[in-house]
């Protein structure tokens, strides 16, 4: 069945491999779409995936949600519709076939938009669901990521085109076993798109002191309910969540700012510096000093600036 997929998958894989030339991550003209090469395996790495689409071109790749592992091979596709923090790696990548992969950022207006304008075949059941999820990508919505790779030969036409095959890459989606995720992100009082509004309010109020309460009220929900679904949507519990988001930003004070383990510490809203090193050990592996100083020892000063 991956053979199968690496096959019909292989224009795309040339397109891709022939713009990523060597490992990493590359940014295009369109804003929206970042392009992936691995050469080999990598480790796991902890890294925050925001409202997306994630296809494998050649290789693949495993994601690690809370207690949730999501693995997806060449052919197919991942769909975050809210930001999650993840542990991601390639798990099959060689010299001679090296993990491609591509990434489309998605807009939650266009989203609304377009759903609200198309019609559906089944009515959208109420209930919440897990914010990420993996299918087989069809052929016609391949054609059209096909379609926008291509248009970065043409960079004049992209602020013409691309915006229009975006729309039809979201029309696709909605329309295939991705489609209820999205319309359940886009859908006035569900109960995703209630924790959807919360997990956009934490991306800029983590460092405060964050009570689960006023976050239930917040989502107009009871405290039991609204960690139930919190969990459901996010894989994780509401604290589990801030604390990931303050230790991958307090790692990116350190890294970018040349910050100290207790600054960053105070900077993300800890009060206990022993604690934020017993909880930046766990998720990273190290504690602070000895992880920041083998990330500067081993990777570009650049690659450091990565997200």
């Amino acid at each position: 069945m991956e053979t199968k997929a690496c096959s019909s998958f292989g224009d795309l894989a040339e397109l891709v491999g022939n713009i990523a030339r060597t490992d990493g991550d590359f940014r295009t003209p369109i804003p929206a779409l970042m392009l992936s090469r691995a050469g080999a395996a990598t480790h796991p790495v902890p890294c925050i995936y925001g409202l997306g689409l994630g296809l494998i071109v050649q290789g693949s790749k495993q994601v690690t949600l809370g207690d949730e592992i999501f693995h997806y091979a060449a052919g197919q596709s991942l769909i975050t519709t809210v930001d999650l923090p993840v542990m991601s790696y390639v798990t099959r990548a060689s010299t001679e076939e090296p993990y491609l992969g591509l990434w489309l950022k998605l807009d939650a207006p266009i989203i609304a938009q377009l759903a609200a304008e198309m019609e559906f075949a089944t009515s959208l059941p109420v209930s919440t669901t897990r914010a990420m999820s993996v299918e087989t990508l069809d052929e016609d919505t391949k054609l059209a990521l096909t379609r926008l790779v291509q248009l970065l030969s043409e960079p004049q036409l992209i602020p013409h085109l691309a915006p229009l095959i975006q729309q039809e890459i979201v029309v696709r989606l909605m329309q295939g076993g991705h489609g209820p995720h999205l319309r359940r992100l886009v859908a006035a009082g569900s109960p995703n798109q209630q924790i959807a509004k919360i997990i956009a309010w934490l991306k800029l109020h983590y460092s405060q002191d964050v009570r689960m309460d006023d976050l239930a009220a917040r989502a107009h929900m009871s405290p039991s309910t609204f960690r139930r679904h919190f969990r459901i949507v996010a894989g994780m519990s509401p604290l589990q969540y801030v604390k990931n988001l303050r230790l991958q930003d307090a790692r990116q004070l350190m890294l970018n700012d040349n910050l100290d383990a207790g600054s960053a510490a105070v900077r993300v809203g800890y009060e206990s510096a022993s604690q934020f090193s017993r909880d930046y050990s766990r998720l990273f592996g190290e504690p602070p000093h000895r992880d920041i100083q083998a990330i500067r020892r081993f990777t570009m000063p650049e690659s450091a600036q990565h997200d």
